[in-house]
């Protein structure tokens, strides 16, 4: 198995190799059930890898991180569904790293084209394809991929957990299946008779679970209505345990200055740190330090007490560097050119638009900054870390430590907020290697708030060059350059080892793959060869290209004299009737006319990402002391729609982040360090500015679609767009600040 993964994790995740790497895998092998990681105690009985039935109720296992999203709820209740089982007898758990629990989405998105074309056959084939991440133990939240991944898988489950509880209960009472049903956690004979799901565990032990069909939708009880979150109680009374919280007997308490060029360290002093009263140690990291002591706030300033010299930085030193690296990789050849409709550079009449758009550097900035506790004992490591990749996380703890894979426990807590930041394994192993240097007593490894940000794996800065001509009211060309360094190629670099060969397509996602009929239509993804480190930032490229390309089909409707929302639903009618549909429901929703009282603008802008067609309105208000955002309508398609309040959230929280960004949000370099370090130099939306939402939810779509991200992107270019109705100034770069007299 080792050499599988070797091989596929080096040459999988690209989109020719997948079909070459499922069929070397073989059809069995890829579809064969995984092993059950759960061991049942007495009195128990695991039914399945995602349902544990105890003598004090239902333990359903939902094996995606939760991060503030309600992803758990809507697994539990996928289950919970088919299992009959009532609700308030339902407690969850993440689960432990396991093949079991591996992502079965996230290979299908190499396969190339975009999802908005998909087919029955093609969606199935992305299906099969992503299975192959069970070998590969691609156990992962992100992507917007959980509902996606689990809505069948979960709704399985629960099914053949409940027919194995009617056979083992049909054994016993020596009746016939079929005679038998279930409700609210039990099974039901045919005189009446409640016989509970705790009962039948001994008699379920010997049970071969069956397949089963799955119900129908209409006869759904709690999928399609809001359920009870079952992380709300903990949050409220302050019991929910995130990593922040973990305590064991015995702690010690820890922090890290790590180099913030990236670049390692050439010397440290640490004699006034070490004299401070109750600094128990200082570690050499190699590339930074770390302190041990009897309380965080006592670490955190022992830490910003040592005095280190750190190495420069391997990248362009400043901003302006930066950016001129960007710009100039304009002039190389594309790596991927993956829409190329018609010809863009056919002579066509009509009025020509160019235009250059640039976004800057981003950091993620969750509210609980990274964190963990780690339990070392020579042999076995113990760590409880809010992670969005515990196998991944395990994995490289073990490395680090120099113990097997095996002797390590990952407990992945609930985290303050993670945006693709908390995929990283980097302060769970920093965690154990301080633990290692300390065995035998737990060490609970928290960061500043300042190490956060400047030690984060930042979104990318982007420069655009776009061309477009505009003939009779409608575009006729769009020609688009997208320039900046690869997310995807760092992040496999710094994670895998190697770079996939192929073009990447997430580079230009957000921009290639909207569902635009444009006759003459060219996206050309231009990789910038710098090392500033890269991570997965809420919606990753469509974060990026849906600023750039919708700002950019706004400034051609204007330029052609159309309605903006016409012109969309112009482009959009005959390519894609979903995304139609929610374009038409938002300008319903806003009573889009196309034009605005003086002191008021409105804009609307659109983006399919994450298989979620999404389009949302943008109100603002001069108050002539300041511009202020006053609403904002949303119209998204899921296809399904498990959890409207759930889906609600997650539209809403994805615009707050796209408003926080596109608003204020930037980070700069001097000397190759990032110069922003807490909330007062990198804000965000507060409630006091936040705007009123208004959220549709539309099932046209005929695949399910993704939550957590698709509301980011079209956010961007609504309130840029918003601001031009408002003032007639056209913002090209963000952030908006540096254009606009905002309210923050």
């Amino acid at each position: 198995m080792g050499r599988t993964k070797t091989i596929a994790r080096r040459s999988f995740l690209i989109g020719s190799a997948a079909i070459v790497g499922g069929v070397a895998f073989g059809i069995y092998q890829v579809n064969k059930d995984a092993p059950n990681p759960l061991v049942a105690g007495d009195g128990e009985v695991t039914l399945n890898p995602f349902v544990l039935i105890t003598q004090d109720g239902i333990t359903l296992i939902t094996p995606r991180a939760e991060m503030g999203q309600g992803v758990q709820t809507t697994l539990a209740a996928l289950a919970a569904e088919e299992l009959d089982v009532a609700w308030e007898d339902i407690s969850v758990l993440h689960g432990p790293p396991a093949q079991a629990y591996y992502n079965s989405v996230f290979l299908g998105f190499a396969i190339p084209g975009a999802h908005y074309k998909d087919t029955p056959f093609k969606h199935g084939l992305r299906q099969q394809v992503g299975k192959v991440g069970k070998l590969l133990d691609l156990q992962g939240t992100g992507g917007s991929t959980s509902m996606k991944d689990f809505y069948e898988r979960m709704r399985r489950a629960g099914a053949s957990a409940r027919e194995t509880l009617k056979i083992a209960a049909a054994k016993q009472l020596e009746v016939d299946v079929a005679e038998l049903t279930t409700q609210d956690s039990a099974v039901i004979t045919p005189d009446g008779t409640h016989i509970p799901y705790s009962d039948l565990v001994e008699a379920a032990r010997d049970v071969t679970p069956p397949d089963v069909k799955l119900r129908d939708k209409s006869t759904w009880k709690y999928l399609g209505k809001p359920m009870p979150r079952f992380d709300m109680v903990g949050k409220a009374t302050g019991t929910a345990q995130y990593a922040t919280d973990v305590k064991i007997d015995g702690m010690k308490f820890a922090t890290v200055r790590m180099s913030p060029t990236r670049n390692g360290m050439i010397s440290y002093d640490d004699t006034v740190a070490k004299e401070m009263d109750g600094v128990e140690a200082i570690i050499n990291m190699g590339d930074g330090i770390a302190v041990i002591a009897t309380n965080t706030w006592l670490a955190i300033q022992a830490a910003e007490a040592v005095e280190v010299i750190w190495a420069q930085a391997a990248y362009p030193a400043d901003t302006t560097a930066l950016r001129a690296a960007i710009v100039a990789s304009l002039d190389d050849e594309p790596n991927s050119v993956v829409r190329d409709d018609g010809d863009v550079t056919a002579v066509v009449s009509g009025t020509e638009v160019m235009a250059e758009y640039y976004v800057p550097w981003l950091a993620h900035t969750t509210m609980e900054p990274m964190t963990t506790t780690a339990h070392f004992k020579g042999d076995t490591l113990e760590v409880w870390s809010g992670n969005q990749s515990p196998t991944a996380t395990r994995d490289a703890c073990a490395k680090a430590v120099g113990l097997e894979p095996a002797q390590v426990t990952i407990n992945t807590t609930m985290m303050g907020g993670a945006f693709g930041r908390r995929g990283e394994s980097d302060f769970s192993v920093q965690a154990a290697l301080i633990a290692k240097a300390l065995p035998n007593t737990p060490i609970r490894m928290a960061w500043s708030r300042e190490e956060d940000i400047r030690n984060d794996f930042f979104r990318p800065a982007m420069f655009a060059r776009f061309r477009g001509v505009v003939k009779d009211g409608r575009a006729a060309v769009v020609d688009g350059k997208i320039a900046g360094p690869s997310v995807f190629h760092i992040s496999s670099l710094r994670q895998q080892g190697s770079i996939p060969p192929g073009p990447d397509r997430l580079h230009v996602e957000g921009a290639a793959d909207q569902p635009y009929g444009i006759p003459n239509f060219r996206i050309a993804g231009h990789l910038t060869d710098i090392d500033v480190p890269l991570g997965f930032w809420r919606s990753v490229g469509a974060s990026v290209n849906g600023f750039i390309f919708d700002t950019f089909i706004d400034e051609l409707a204007h330029t052609a004299g159309a309605d903006p929302l016409q012109f969309r639903l112009d482009l959009a009618g005959a390519e894609h009737a979903p995304s139609t549909a929610v374009i038409e429901a938002v300008g319903e929703m806003s009573g889009w006319t196309g034009s605005t009282p003086d002191g008021i603008g409105r804009g609307v802008a659109f983006t399919h990402s994450f298989g979620t067609p999404v389009a949302q309105v943008i109100e603002v208000e001069d108050t002539g002391s300041g511009i202020k955002i006053n609403k904002c309508w949303i119209a998204a398609d899921l296809g399904v729609v498990l959890d409207p309040k759930i889906v609600e959230a997650q539209m809403t929280s994805g615009v707050v982040y796209g408003l926080s960004a596109a608003m204020q949000g930037e980070i700069t370099f001097s000397d190759g360090i990032a110069q922003q370090e807490n909330f007062n130099d990198y804000d965000a939306v507060r409630m006091h500015t936040a705007p009123k939402f208004e959220v549709r939810l539309l099932q046209n779509n005929p695949f399910i679609g993704g939550a957590g991200e698709p509301g980011t992107p079209p956010s961007m270019p609504a309130l840029g767009n918003a601001l031009f109705d408002l003032t007639g100034i056209r913002a090209r770069e963000l952030p908006l600040i540096n254009t606009f007299n905002l309210i923050l």
